[in-house]
C-alpha cells in the first residue's frame, strides 16, 4: 500500500469522528437544514477543501441512482480516506428541475463528523425543520 497523503485544512473544520482527519471548512456549508435517514445532516459546497474531483481526506465511492425524499438523484457515497469511514455522498446530477442546485454538492451526515467546537453531534442540538433528502 502507499503512503497516506492528508490535507490539513486551513480554518476551522469538521472531521472524521473515527479519526478526525479533516474532511470539510466551516466556511464551505450551504445549508445545515438538511436531514438524512439517520438525522440531520449539513449541506456543503465542497468537501476536502478543493472543487475538484480528487479531493484532499475523501475518496468517492461508484455513482448510482438513489431515490431520495426530494426525488431521484445521480450520488456517490464520499469516505474518509484515513479510516474509510462512510461519511455522507456528493449529488452527481439531480433528475428534477427545481434540484439543480445540488449538483456538485456534498451532504455529511452530523452523527459521522465531529464540529469545528469538537462535538460529535450525537444529541440533536437544534429544533431546525429543513429539506428532507433521506433514502426512501
Amino acid at each position: 500500500m502507499g503512503r497516506l497523503f492528508l490535507v490539513d485544512l486551513e480554518g476551522k473544520s469538521y472531521c472524521c469522528r473515527h479519526c478526525k482527519t479533516d474532511i470539510a471548512l466551516c466556511d464551505d456549508v450551504v445549508s445545515k437544514s438538511f436531514q438524512s435517514r439517520h438525522g440531520k445532516a449539513y449541506l456543503f459546497s465542497k468537501v476536502g477543501g478543493f472543487l475538484c474531483v480528487d479531493r484532499a481526506n475523501v475518496y468517492a465511492g461508484k455513482k448510482e441512482d438513489r431515490m431520495m425524499m426530494t426525488g431521484l438523484h445521480t450520488v456517490v457515497d464520499i469516505y474518509c480516506v484515513k479510516c474509510g469511514s462512510d461519511v455522507g455522498w456528493r449529488y452527481e446530477f439531480a433528475f428534477e428541475k427545481n434540484q439543480k442546485y445540488k449538483e456538485g454538492k456534498s451532504v455529511l451526515e452530523r452523527y459521522k463528523v465531529w464540529g469545528p467546537d469538537g462535538n460529535n453531534y450525537w444529541i440533536a442540538q437544534e429544533d431546525e425543520a429543513g429539506e428532507s433528502d433521506s433514502d426512501d
